[in-house]
Parts: structure tokens; sequence; C-alpha cells
């Protein structure tokens, strides 16, 4: 069993920097295909950035390209969030995700496990 803890959010000023972790435990990173989704009140869970398993291929919401950077170490099990130059609108809980095929997922459905999710507010 797949296990997903997230780490690291808290409450910044817009055009901070920030990184939430998720530590994985139950399976190796290395083998799993995982990304970061985000929840803010009042809407639907939408994907922010996602890894395949070899770590070479990812994907971004246009919203966050270019800002956000989704990285994995092997070596410590742990997916990482690296958020630079925040904004109001990146307020929401953010979620790890993992899925045991391989390759990139972006959708909710194609994910098999969940963290509990970290709050993330940026205050404008």
């Amino acid at each position: 069993q797949v296990q997903l803890v997230e780490s690291g959010g808290g409450l910044v000023q817009a055009g901070d920097s920030l990184s939430v972790s998720c530590t994985v435990s139950g399976h190796t990173v290395s083998t799993l295909g995982m990304g970061w989704f985000r929840q803010a009140p009042g809407k639907e869970r939408e994907i922010a950035a996602a890894i395949d398993a070899r770590g070479i291929m990812t994907f971004y919401r246009g919203a966050v390209k270019d800002r956000f950077t989704i990285s994995r170490d092997s070596a410590k099990n742990t997916l990482t969030l690296q958020m630079n130059g925040l904004k109001s609108e990146d307020t929401a809980v953010y979620i790890c995700a993992a899925r045991t095929e391989s390759g990139l997922g972006t959708a909710i459905r194609q994910y098999d496990y969940w963290g509990r999710g970290i709050q993330v507010t940026v205050s404008s």
C-alpha cells in the first residue's frame, strides 16, 4: 500500500517562494507516475503538475508554467513542488498523488493513491 504525506505548506505573501514535499512509503518513486493537484475553496480539484516515473517527462497547467517546478528524489523517496512568484490565485490545498502506471497522468481518475493535502495560502 502506498502512503503519501505532504509537508511544507504555509502562509506567504504574493511574489514569495515556497516548496511542498511529499514523502512516499510502500513504494519507490522511481516506479510511480506522480502529480500535484490543488483544490481551492468552492472549486474542483485540478492538476498543477505531473512527472513520469523516470523523472524525464513533466506537465504543468498553464497557470503555473514557468513558476512551478516538479521534481522527485529517488534517494529520499520524495516528490517536491517548488513554487516561485506565488499569486493569491495559487491559494489552495495541495495534494500529492501517485499512480502505478509509469507515464504522465493529468486526470484525477488516473491516480490510485492520494495524500491528505496541505494548505498553501498566498496573501496579496
